[in-house]
């Protein structure tokens, strides 16, 4: 009889082949005397849906038929999935097949994808668990060398089963009633809601409104130069006998709030007062980072190289499982077994290129020793920290290397001895007690710093800098010559936007948000979501149009905010705060150790749901208590009210709604909007369709057939230029100049009427463009330099604007050279040019004009030789796995498409076919793929 092994992913199933004896493969699975190994493509059953249930009841969102709670979950296929669940079914059924053995990723998910797959397939073998830390082969041997009893998991499934359906139950529906409570049946409007998601958004829209809220303060600064016999260095005021004001965040011992009191203090450091100067120093240490878990990973690469969460997550992923080089990545866990020490020796000896001679330091020096730092059992929960693995890092793509690095050097360095520093504090007194504090930190021991190729302080730190020492020639006690003072006038700032990176330690540290001590500690292992979770958490908050993400920032949408005043006028917060997830995450831990039921954690999840949907279905808003604002409605002559959604007149003839195209619109916007009827041009409204950000103006007007006031966009691209009001007359032809909507147009003469000549922008890319600027464009066809624009990405960006026949272009202002610490231009090398002397010719490229199509080895390029051969066109060879034929190449060249071409392999391991397609700019090819 044979064990049938079940893995998350092909590639891992191939894994597993290999290093349970080269079992070799048999159509779409691997077979040998012992084994058979198939493989799931991650989830490949889940929940059934509402309307799976009962179509003709929940087909339709209605709140008379919330709240949905099933009887018994049932499963069904993924969609996409069916396939492989039917190919894995077959196996469980085979009569030659004695016992299963769950070879998923070893967590609460991977118990999950087994389960549900198991009994979906009716199955009824015995089951075994391979709890796999690495996919190295001694790491794959050892876990089926101890396989665990599938009994003993009870307590994981359960806990996987609860967290699934529990998020079921919240999602369903909350995101059922809340969309048409909000939306109504407005289509494309959808409320969603989670119990991980919506208080993360929260916390991004509890940051914006600090932000929106935030007054600065003005405080002043004075720092000072000071002079002695071997050389200068600067001072900072600090405020005597400081005591931080409570509940004043922003108050330091080194600012004045007080300008006058500033002032003074500057006057006593004129006329290059003596400043009597004493000093302390005492050595310091600073131990080396810890070992990596999931979220400090991938907080550091956002940081470092800007890569998203989700991003990082996959780098690792396939350092795990297709390269082999790091230990298990969705870890909680800073720590390592107590037991790990000769693993560890034994990855330190097998690390090779930079680090390894630190490695080697680290075994000659003994280094791995017991240290609760690093070996420390009680801190272990499913896994242990992400370490390298003994196989060598070969093959790595560019961010590849960088994270596999990022790891490699932080293992190495935990094993260093700590950095060790002496630090100088040294206190300048001018008369009549005025005292400034300068620091000088000098590194005495390099310790774990020089595995970061760091042998002495940042020079360009504030407190990194050595300060020239005191000479017997300053005198006893010390003095020094005060030879300038700067009155530096400043003001508070407001806390800074999420980033990826800090949003991540945000949910990591959920826990402290919460009161209830049990719930706090059990969120102080994992906080909101799990290391694994969080990054599609952040994506799914995008994708949902809940966030904008331009470039590191993390802005919460007009949608997000509906969202979260809504939830707070229901009275259904608790699903924007953290200790709904605490005390799930307390209790599924429970569970997991066979501490707490499953029925009592289902039936406490059903009454939460009944909960929110009654308050939701329920609520009822009452205008008479609205905040009364001083914007006269046209429609009574009285104030508007603001209720949730919008501003709204006293006799209900009028609503401006605070979100339109996805854009707030702010109280000013909306009073100008009603008493002079339009407003604008506003940027930031966005495209239902294609989400792009677009500028307009608004006009208010009444709708006699619907007898409404209604605002809408207005372009100018349906007025009457007749009507419009000229700012401006060419004395030349006479020609002119209006306003028009969110545009200027220039008009001209053409009989007894009026043409449009061109026309531009009032706001472009977030920028507004004076008149000035369009008199330019018509006199001189060019505007000055117009600095401030904002692209798409958030970058802002400096332009002229050209006009170029009956079109605006642009014209950008030649860039400034990037330059050194030293001010110094930075000369980049220039890519040495692709060799295609012995290239062989496959004839012209329809596509590329002029251009020739040749071969090399590695790949095809297209040349143009009118251009002293410069290649315009590049396609490797090899294509995801796939050798690409040369026929096609020539056809891709010829029509700017291939044929079907079968036999690629994703980075998942899975087969696909697919069109090439020459890119807009025909410089490289992509994938399209035929319909489903």
């Amino acid at each position: 009889m044979k064990s049938l092994v079940i893995a998350e992913k092909p590639s891992v199933a191939a894994d597993l082949a290999r290093a349970l004896g080269k079992i070799p493969k048999k159509g779409d699975h691997y077979e040998n005397d012992e084994y058979v190994i198939s493989y799931a493509v991650g989830h490949v059953v889940e929940l059934e849906m509402p309307e799976d249930i009962d179509k003709k009841k929940y087909g339709f969102w209605r709140l008379e038929t919330l709240p949905i709670i099933p009887e018994k979950f049932g499963l069904k296929p993924i969609e996409d999935a069916k396939e492989r669940f039917t190919a894995v079914k077959k196996l469980l059924g085979r009569k030659d097949v004695d016992q299963v053995i769950n070879a998923c990723d070893a967590g609460r998910e991977g118990e999950l994808i087994f389960a549900y797959l198991y009994q979906l397939a009716k199955c009824r073998l015995p089951v075994k668990r391979a709890w796999m830390q690495t996919m190295t082969t001694e790491g794959i041997r050892e876990a089926f060398r101890n396989l665990r009893d599938g009994e003993r998991m009870a307590g994981l499934e359960q806990a996987a089963r609860c967290r699934s359906e529990s998020d079921w139950l919240i999602g369903i529906n909350g995101t059922r009633a809340l969309t048409k409570r909000m939306f109504g049946s407005r289509a494309g409007n959808v409320a969603s809601v989670g119990r991980v998601q919506t208080p993360t958004l929260a916390m991004v829209y509890a940051r914006e409104l600090e932000i929106r809220h935030f007054r600065p303060r003005d405080y002043w600064r004075v720092t000072a130069t000071f002079a002695v016999r071997q050389g200068t260095y600067e001072g900072v005021y600090q405020r005597p006998s400081f005591r931080r004001a409570e509940g004043d965040e922003h108050d330091r011992i080194d600012r004045i709030w007080d300008r006058a009191a500033a002032e003074a203090v500057h006057a006593a450091c004129q006329g290059r007062p003596p400043a009597k100067v004493t000093e302390e120093r005492k050595g310091s240490t600073q131990a080396a980072p810890r070992l990596y878990d999931l979220t400090t990973l991938q907080r550091e690469a956002n940081n470092r190289f800007g890569l998203p969460a989700r991003r990082t997550l996959q780098i690792a992923q396939a350092l795990y499982e297709r390269h082999k080089v790091i230990t298990y990545p969705r870890t909680d866990s800073r720590a390592l077994p107590e037991d790990y020490q000769p693993t560890v020796r034994d990855t330190l000896r097998a690390l090779g290129g930079p680090l390894a001679p630190f490695a080697a330091q680290v075994l000659e020096a003994g280094w791995v020793r017991p240290n609760k730092r690093i070996f420390n059992n009680a801190q272990i929960s499913d896994h242990f920290a992400i370490i390298p693995t003994v196989n060598e890092a070969r093959g790595l793509e560019d961010l590849e290397a960088k994270i596999f690095d990022m790891i490699a050097r932080r293992f190495v360095a935990a094993f260093f001895p700590a950095a060790e520093f002496d630090v100088t504090t040294r206190i300048s007194t001018v008369a009549p007690g005025h005292d400034f504090k300068t620091e000088g930190k000098v590194l005495t021991s390099a310790g774990w710093l020089a595995v970061y190729g760091r042998a002495t302080v940042d020079e360009d730190s504030a407190d990194g800098r050595s300060l020239p020492p005191l000479d017997p020639a300053d005198g006893t006690p010390p003095a020094a010559v005060t030879t300038e003072a700067t009155l530096h006038a400043e003001a508070t700032k407001p806390p800074p936007r999420y980033t990826e990176a800090t949003l991540l330690s945000a949910m990591e540290g959920a826990g402290k948000l919460v009161d209830d001590e049990e719930l706090a500690e059990a969120m102080k292992e994992r906080g909101l979501g799990t290391p694994a979770t969080r990054a599609d958490t952040i994506d799914g908050l995008i994708n949902q149009k809940y966030i904008d993400r331009p470039q590191r920032e993390l802005i919460p949408t007009a949608k997000a905010e509906q969202l979260i005043q809504f939830l707070a006028a229901v009275k259904a917060e608790e699903l924007t705060k953290p200790d709904l997830t605490g005390e799930w995450e307390f209790k599924l831990r429970q569970m997991e150790q066979n501490r707490f039921p499953r029925e009592k954690f289902m039936a406490e999840i059903v009454a939460t749901t009944r909960g929110i949907v009654e308050r939701v279905k329920g609520f009822e808003e009452d205008d008479s208590v609205a905040r009364v604002t001083d914007i006269l409605s046209p429609t009574d002559g009285k104030p508007l009210r603001e209720t949730l959604r919008g501003y709204k007149s006293q006799d209900g003839e009028l609503m401006i709604y605070k979100v339109i195209g996805g854009r707030r619109m702010e109280e000013p916007e909306v009073k100008e909007l009603v008493e002079k009827r339009v407003v604008g041009p506003l940027d930031g409204f966005i495209s239902a369709k294609t989400r792009a950000r677009f500028a307009a103006t608004l006009r208010l007007a009444r709708d006699e057939e619907k007898g409404k006031w209604q605002a809408s966009y207005d372009f100018g691209d349906k007025q009457d230029l007749g009507t419009l009001e000229p700012f401006w007359t060419d004395p030349a032809n006479g020609a002119e100049l209006c306003e028009s909507g969110n545009s200027y147009v220039l008009r001209t003469r053409e009989g007894e009427g009026w043409t449009q000549a061109f026309r531009v922008g009032r706001l472009m890319c977030q920028k507004s463009i004076p008149r000035e600027a369009a008199i330019q464009l018509v006199t001189t066809g060019k505007t000055d330099l117009i600095q401030g624009f904002i692209s798409k990405k958030g970058r802002p960006f400096d332009a002229f604007l050209k006009r170029e026949a009956g079109r605006i272009a642009w014209e950008f202002p030649p860039r400034k050279p990037k330059v050194d610490k030293d001010g110094n231009p930075i000369v980049r090398k220039a890519k040495a040019p692709v060799d295609l002397s012995a290239a062989q010719v496959l004839g012209p490229s329809a596509r590329h004009k002029g251009g020739e199509l040749v071969a090399t080895a590695e790949a095809f390029y297209v040349r143009r030789p009118e251009q002293d051969n410069r290649v315009v066109f590049t396609l490797k060879r090899q294509l995801c796995g796939r050798d690409i034929p040369e026929e096609e190449v020539q056809r891709l060249c010829a029509e700017g498409k291939t044929g079907l071409i079968p036999g690629f392999m994703s980075k998942r391991g899975q087969a696909f076919a697919a069109y090439l397609v020459l890119s807009p700019t025909g410089a490289k090819a992509e994938f399209e793929f035929p319909p489903r």
